[in-house]
């Protein structure tokens, strides 16, 4: 049994809730995003809080539940403070420049400039030549926008040259030497 569904989503204040049969959208101040409800799951919004529970009392129902329960608290903090990913290039030459909040340019070391056209939601910003930080309300949109960032130029394994998270660990040599 899911211990996570048991847990209710607090609605901080500026952020609303519209509930329909099949779907869930919130809407705060970093903008509105939209859910599709599982059918074994049910949804009450009492005091200020979003109370999730199985249709089913059933293995599967509390599963869902509980997942349904963690995506809609993803999207409430993400109304509500957002969310943002650091990503650093580790490498001679090695560049990045905003454009704009929707385009990255990319110099990793190639014979060409990469060009990446952010998706609607998620906008970029390049406080140094070498840090990229990737933010937007949709969890999910920001990973997956840094994970493509970073698959053009994954770090190397034994130089560590290459895009990598900012929490990344570095390499063990590295380790070993401090």
């Amino acid at each position: 049994m899911s211990r996570i569904a048991k847990a209710p989503v607090a609605l901080p204040s500026g952020v609303k809730v519209e509930l329909a049969a099949s779907e869930i959208k919130v809407t705060g101040p970093k903008g509105s995003l939209e859910q599709a409800l599982h059918p074994l799951v049910s949804l009450k919004q009492e005091d200020g809080e979003l109370v999730f529970e199985p249709a089913t009392s059933s293995k599967e129902g509390w599963a869902m539940a509980g997942t349904m329960r963690a995506l809609v608290n993803n999207m409430v903090q993400g109304v509500s403070t957002g969310f943002q990913r650091k990503l650093s290039l580790v490498g001679v030459g090695y560049r990045a420049q905003a454009k704009s909040p929707s385009q990255l340019n990319l110099s990793l070391g190639f014979s060409h400039p990469v060009e990446y056209s952010m998706p609607a939601g998620v906008s970029v910003e390049t406080p140094s030549a070498t840090e990229i930080v990737v933010s937007g309300a949709d969890k999910q949109k920001v990973g997956q926008v840094a994970a493509e960032i970073r698959g053009f130029r994954p770090p190397e394994p034994y130089k560590g040259k290459g895009v990598r998270y900012a929490d990344e660990q570095v390499l063990r040599k590295e380790a070993k030497k401090k």
